[in-house]
Order: structure tokens, then C-alpha cells, then sequence
């Protein structure tokens, strides 16, 4: 059976040595991540959908100018694409602000400006989004079949090389546990000035203010987030096509993290990158839960049985289809409590609590996490090992 250019066994064989490179090298530093081109792609599709709506804004005062500084700027824009690959919470989960119209209420201004918009402005806003979604996707798709198939051309080898490579990129378990290190560190050392200012790397809520037990909890909100969004997502659908489709997973969650906000700027134009968001992580999400379920069976300190449980209690209270079940398998695998009021400028959200707090939290749970994290990648590999090695000698 072929999946798209190679059969299932050699896609197989491609992905584990995709996790395997992840593992090892991690977000490549050079050549440049597909993300920022994706990323940039994404900023000159809009500006060129809706250059009209640019053009009318020049001499008006910006729509967003009370509501941005409640709203953090969407992860992937142009002066923030040095940093498109580190792990963030997604708009939908984490800036109260998804497109898809559940989550938390945004700033008053954005609620008052789209409820004077006039309904054909809400649906041009809308084919104008579908646009950009399906050019992106479109693009992203294109272009990996395309560099993949010349590749293989040349020779089936250099095929091989070049779908593993761009495989491991559109995954970040390495990349998760360097930005979680990186606020784990300080606060082992009390710096408490440094593990806020690295957490504010990958999350959108205000972070100076925060105290250790807060800072946990959004680190940990991050990483088991991530866990579907930087791995299980993207490996399901390389499997399912390569690295034509893993891309093109990747091209739609860096829509969701650009474009997927609940504020007046997005609210229309995001809604299909955030739908299409929603739908690619169902069954991913779902997958992930099981699998963190079974690492924390064989994992120290951890209990399968209120990962299991935490998950049918809480995972339906988050305002993202697919995030609060990660986060609440975690949460009760380490006996913490996540979710809680989370500070936007001025405004303030109240997440739903996931998980029970049977103890205090303490940056010793971002290792916990992490190791989580990883016990789902190697159960994944070594899943995907035995599968391959069955089909051919079974």
C-alpha cells in the first residue's frame, strides 16, 4: 500500500527516523525553519487579501489599539518570526481570543466593533479567510510534494533523506523541553526575573507578576498542550502522506497560532484557519490522551488512573475542543490542579480548573511534564517499530 510517494512500511521506517532526528537536533537553526516561511507566506497573503480594509485604516484610528494591548499580537507575525518555532499555547487555549467564537470573552472594544459589523462585511471577512487558509495549506502542500518527488527523481535515497528531514521539523519534542528548561533553570536558582521573562516566550498571558506556582502551571499548560500540536498531530499525518501532509498540518496550526483570535482584526477573517485547526487536532488530541494514559502507567511519581479519570471529568470544561484533554491527563497524572485566572493587560480570564489539587505546584512538575512529553514520543516510536517489523516478518 502506497502513502502518496513511498509505500506504508518505508513512510513507517521515515517517521521513526524523523523522531529520532528530533530528538537529536532538535529546531534547526539553519537552513531556515519551513515556519517562517510559512509564516511569511501567511503575512503577504494578508496584507494582499485585504489590502482594501489596510488602505481605509491609514488615516482612521487602529480597531485594535485598546484591544492589543489586551490581546498579544498573534505568534508567527513579522517581528515576532524569530521566534515561529518555539513552543506557544495555541490562540484557541491560551489568548482567550480563539476565532471559532467559544472561548473566553475578548476586550470590549472587539465585541462592541464586530457587533456594529454589517453582515456582508462579516462574510467577506470570511471567503477572505477561507482564501488565505486554502492558499496556505494549498502552498504548503505543493511545494513539500514537489521537492519531495524531485528528490526522488534524482535518486530514492536522496527522497528518502529529504522526507525524514522535513518530517522532524514539523515536530518539536526537543524544542518543548528547551523552552520548558529554560524557565525550569531559573526558578531552581531563584530568579524569578528570568523564569518570567522565558515563560513569556511561550505563553500570551502577562507574566510579570507571576509567582512560582503560576509560572508552573503555564509551562505545564504549554508542554502538554504541545504534546498534540509539536508531535502526535504532526506524525499521524505524516504517516497518513509524508512530508507533504505532515507540512500541510504544520501550515494550518501556524494559521490557527496567526490568524485563529477572537478579536476585532480576526474574529471573521481567522474563522476557517481555526475551525480548520480544530478539526485536523480531533482524533490526534484524542490519540494523545490514550497514549499519556499508558506512559503514565510504567512512569514514577505518575497515575494512569487519574490521568484516565481526569480526563472524562475535566477535559469538556476547556474552552478548546482538543487542548483540555492533554492538559487535564496531565494534570491528574501529577495530582496538580492547571487552569485559574490568567492576567491579559487589564482584562483578566478565568480558565476552567483540570485536574485536582492534591498538592502545591513546584517547578519539579515541569519535569514531570517533560518526561511525559517524551514517554508519549518513545511510545510512539516504538509503537510504530513494532508495527513495521510485524508487517514484515508476520
Amino acid at each position: 500500500m502506497k502513502v502518496l510517494l513511498f509505500s506504508w512500511q518505508e513512510t513507517a521506517w521515515m517517521v521513526i527516523a524523523a523522531i529520532v532526528v528530533d530528538w537529536i537536533v532538535g529546531d534547526p537553526r539553519w537552513p531556515t525553519h519551513p515556519v517562517i516561511w510559512i509564516g511569511r507566506l501567511i503575512s503577504r497573503l494578508e496584507k494582499r487579501l485585504r489590502s482594501g480594509e489596510m488602505k481605509q485604516q491609514v488615516s482612521a484610528p487602529k480597531e485594535s489599539e485598546e484591544s492589543s494591548q489586551h490581546i498579544p499580537t498573534p505568534q508567527g507575525s513579522e517581528q515576532s518570526l524569530q521566534h515561529a518555532t518555539a513552543p506557544r499555547e495555541s490562540a484557541a487555549s491560551e489568548q482567550h481570543a480563539n476565532a471559532t467564537g467559544e472561548y473566553a470573552t475578548p476586550a470590549p472594544a472587539a465585541v462592541s466593533h464586530q457587533a456594529q459589523a454589517a453582515p456582508s462585511d462579516r462574510r467577506r471577512q470570511r471567503l477572505q479567510g477561507v482564501a488565505l487558509t486554502v492558499l496556505t495549506v494549498g502552498a504548503a502542500f505543493s511545494v513539500m510534494f514537489a521537492i519531495v518527488k524531485l528528490c526522488l527523481l534524482i535518486h530514492p535515497w536522496l527522497g528518502y533523506a529529504v522526507n525524514v528531514w522535513f518530517i522532524s521539523t514539523t515536530i518539536a519534542v526537543k524544542g518543548l523541553k528547551d523552552a520548558a528548561m529554560l524557565v525550569y533553570r531559573p526558578l531552581s536558582e531563584g530568579n524569578m526575573e528570568d523564569a518570567r521573562k522565558y515563560v513569556g516566550y511561550i505563553v500570551g498571558r502577562d507574566t510579570t507578576r507571576l509567582d512560582e506556582p503560576e509560572i508552573v502551571r503555564a509551562t505545564v499548560e504549554t508542554v502538554s498542550e504541545n504534546t498534540v500540536d509539536a508531535f502526535v498531530s504532526p506524525i499521524v499525518f505524516a504517516l497518513l502522506g509524508g512530508a507533504p501532509l505532515a507540512m500541510l498540518y504544520r501550515a494550518a496550526n501556524t494559521l490557527d497560532s496567526m490568524v485563529g483570535y477572537k478579536n476585532a482584526k480576526y474574529l471573521h477573517f481567522g474563522w476557517a484557519s481555526a475551525r480548520l485547526d480544530d478539526v485536523l487536532n480531533y482524533i490526534p488530541a484524542r490519540l494523545t490522551g490514550l497514549m499519556i494514559v499508558c506512559v503514565c502507567a510504567f512512569g514514577k511519581g505518575l497515575s494512569a488512573a487519574r490521568a484516565a479519570k481526569s480526563i472524562v471529568t475535566f477535559a469538556s470544561r476547556h474552552p478548546s475542543p482538543n487542548s483540555g484533554i492533554p492538559e487535564s491527563a496531565v494534570a491528574g497524572a501529577i495530582g496538580i490542579e492547571l487552569g485559574g485566572l490568567n492576567r491579559y493587560g487589564e482584562v483578566v480570564s478565568d480558565r476552567a480548573r483540570m485536574g485536582w489539587p492534591l498538592r502545591e505546584r513546584s517547578r519539579g512538575d515541569i519535569v514531570l511534564t517533560i518526561r511525559i512529553c517524551y514517554g508519549v514520543s518513545y511510545l510512539a516510536a516504538g509503537g510504530l517499530l513494532c508495527a513495521v517489523i510485524a508487517t514484515m516478518y508476520g
